[in-house]
């Protein structure tokens, strides 16, 4: 009797043991389903039901803790690993084996499988599920922000220890360096203390002793080498314990003048730089190097630090070198923080900031105010418009903008080497001539508003003459084509605008052709960025010609921020409604925005600076004509900005505007780089 009651005792237990074992593997099977659906929800990877070469491991990722050295380890135990990618802040990662028994092996023994993160000590499940193939698209390399240098091992080993035992941070808060203990981190002001109640500096109040002398020898050598222009007169010092970090911001315009520098040390850090038109940049700061901020870096990027434990780094540059973190999936790993300080040094700005980013900057947002145009509402308006945001910023800018326009686009010279031998044709908005010398078969004349760009074209010895494109004194019917590059963007209402192409029209014979440029609303077509877009990290100095690079308008040099007012279609297309390139909506009554140099539109009529480089700096005595000084003794030696009004046109509207011509046909309508284009003939 007690024979048998051990027996069902023990069948009990392990029915016990069964019924565990049945009930971890549903749970088991059910997170497994889970993790399915998720990575088709979210990421349109579908699993397999068969076994295959490659497997996902859910909850083994770089975005909850795991390491790229751990996940080797692991999943090495059971065969050849010919493929690990770890997606950037993905849970899960991708895993192939040389055949498909090593995967099948890996399958069963991790399936469900807890484990400790070396790097926390936190316990997690692996869940894993089969691939036919493993897709990721790894980003391309980006470059770094503009102005924008980091300068490793700057400093010894020897004279970072020295500089970091010469910080007290014992001493608790005190008045003469400033001291503060912030939410996420502690911070000391030298020189002037940089107030975060209204994100600037008193700088009529300096605090006692200055900079610490111990950061003398290394500011000369700063000096001496070019990183900075002038010596700085305060210091921030930050440090940061793993976890803190500081928000993305742009450091105060006002406060400081342009070169900011920040030496990190005890440790590296990879710091967050985006650009308003979202598009982000990870750098890795090394140990003893220097981060140095300058032009649109320093003035229009804001740069911060996200507060987490660990980095996502390139496993290839382990050592901590330099550059931008690439979202490789099959090179990043995780990089565990450390006590990190930082040595912020800036030179206070005794001046208002005359930057060629006003609405980014707080000198210059109180001036925007009060001379932004707003839209036109009659052709009064209109005129005077184009007149103060057109015409008299092209004669100011003539030289300058004319030293940028050299390179004729290739449909266009295309469109001009197919016309006939001996064709006479015009080009309505010639700026520089740039398009006059193209075919010496053809018989060209041009004729531009500015007379400065028209006497540009007269020292090449090309036929030009000032006009304005509303009324060009040329007989009706003489030209067998004509050419309007980047123009009729410039003027201010519907109805101007297609007056324009009526005249271009008018000088046509029957059977003639006329070639039309407009800058598109749409920078990015088809998933594709305009080399406008792209051309973000170019130099200052080269031939910045926003997408067709037409000499008659340029549409970039130095732009700066953008405007928050929603994006809107033109008011009108003066054609039918189902021809419209997009939603017409009216246009708000207010100031025209300013927009951001590189980045996409967020109106259809807009302002579009130009700053100006070389030649003499003049004095204005006013700031209501499209040029925005501040007035300065100091930012007299700036460059001044001047500003153009801009309608950039939706798809589909400079189409329905010329199709509403009885007397036209469009050949072709295309996108070129930013622009749309069009082929007219007259009937």
């Amino acid at each position: 009797m007690a024979a048998a009651s051990e027996i069902t005792s023990m069948e009990l237990k392990t029915s016990k043991e069964h019924l565990k074992v049945q009930k971890m593997k549903k749970k088991v099977l059910r997170k497994q389903v889970r993790a399915q659906h998720t990575l088709m929800r979210h990421e349109g990877i579908e699993c397999s039901s068969h076994a295959t070469q490659s497997l996902v491991i859910a909850n083994a990722g770089l975005g909850n803790g795991m390491g790229r050295h751990q996940l080797l380890r692991i999943v090495g135990e059971y065969g050849l690993v010919e493929t690990l990618l770890m997606p950037p802040s993905k849970p899960y990662s991708f895993v192939k084996y040389g055949t498909t028994e090593e995967a099948k092996k890996a399958f069963d023994a991790l399936n469900g499988k807890e484990v400790t993160l070396e790097d926390c000590g936190q316990n997690i499940v692996l869940y894993i599920n089969f691939l036919e193939k493993v897709f990721w698209k790894n980003a391309v390399p980006t470059s770094l922000p503009p102005g924008l240098m980091v300068i490793e091992k700057v400093i010894s080993p020897e004279e970072e220890r020295r500089i970091l035992e010469s910080i007290d941070w014992i001493g608790g808060e005190d008045t003469q360096n400033a001291q503060k203990t912030l939410k996420h981190r502690r911070v000391k002001h030298f020189g002037y203390e940089f107030r975060y109640d209204n994100n600037n500096v008193d700088k009529d109040k300096p605090l006692p002793g200055g900079l610490p002398e111990i950061c003398d020898p290394f500011l000369e050598k700063c000096l001496k080498q070019g990183y900075i222009k002038h010596k700085p007169d305060q210091l921030t010092v930050n440090q940061y314990e793993p976890g803190q970090g500081i928000p993305p911001h742009i450091d105060t315009h006002s406060a400081f003048e342009d070169e900011i520098i920040s030496l990190s040390l005890g440790a590296e850090i990879v710091m967050d730089f985006k650009h308003p038109d979202g598009h982000t940049v990870a750098i890795m700061l090394p140990r003893c190097s220097l981060l140095v901020m300058a032009g649109e870096s320093r003035y229009l990027w804001t740069h911060g630090i996200t507060p987490r434990k660990y980095d996502v780094i390139q496993a290839s540059e382990l050592g901590q070198k330099v550059g931008t973190i690439t979202a490789d999936a099959g090179d990043l790993t995780l990089n565990r923080r450390e006590t990190r300080t930082s040595f912020t040094f800036r030179k206070v700005r005794r001046s208002p900031c005359n930057c060629i980013y006003p609405s980014v900057c707080d000198s210059q947002k109180g001036q925007q105010s009060r001379v932004q145009p707003s839209f036109p509402h009659n052709e009064m308006e209109a005129s005077k418009l184009e007149q103060e945001y057109v015409h008299r910023v092209y004669e100011e800018i003539a030289p300058h903008f004319s030293s940028t326009r050299h390179s004729p686009w290739p449909q266009i010279v295309e469109f001009l080497r197919s016309l006939p031998k001996g064709s006479i044709v015009a080009d309505v908005g010639c700026g520089n001539g740039k398009y006059l010398g193209i075919n010496e078969d053809l018989y060209m004349v041009g004729c531009d508003r500015s007379k400065n760009l028209v006497d540009i074209c007269g020292e090449k010895n090309l036929e030009a003459f000032v006009c304005d494109a509303l009324s060009v004194p040329m007989r009706s019917g003489s030209c067998d084509a004509c050419i309007s590059i980047a123009v009729i963007h410039h003027f201010s209402t519907a109805e101007r605008r297609l007056a324009t192409i009526r005249e271009l029209v008018r000088l046509l014979r029957p059977g003639g052709t006329a070639l039309i440029y407009v800058w598109a609303m749409e920078q990015e077509y088809k998933n594709q960025k305009s080399k406008y877009l792209k051309e973000k990290n170019g130099s200052k100095d080269k031939e910045e010609e926003i997408n067709t690079g037409m000499a008659q308008r340029p549409l970039s040099d130095q732009l700066p921020d953008s405007s928050s007012q929603d994006s809107v279609c033109s008011e009108r297309l003066l054609s039918d409604p189902k021809d419209k390139g997009c939603d017409a909506k009216p246009i708000a009554d207010s100031a025209l925005p300013i927009h951001t140099n590189r980045t996409s539109f967020h109106s259809q009529d807009l302002l579009v600076p130009w700053h100006l480089k070389g030649g003499p700096k003049k004095k204005r005595e006013s700031m209501d004509t499209g040029l925005f000084p501040v007035g300065s003794k100091e930012s007299q030696e700036l460059s001044p900005v001047f500003h153009r009004y801009y309608h950039v046109f939706c798809e589909g509207e400079l189409e329905a505007v010329c199709r509403s011509l009885d007397c036209v046909r469009v050949q072709r309508s295309y996108y070129d780089q930013g622009n749309w284009c069009v082929v007219l003939e007259k009937l």
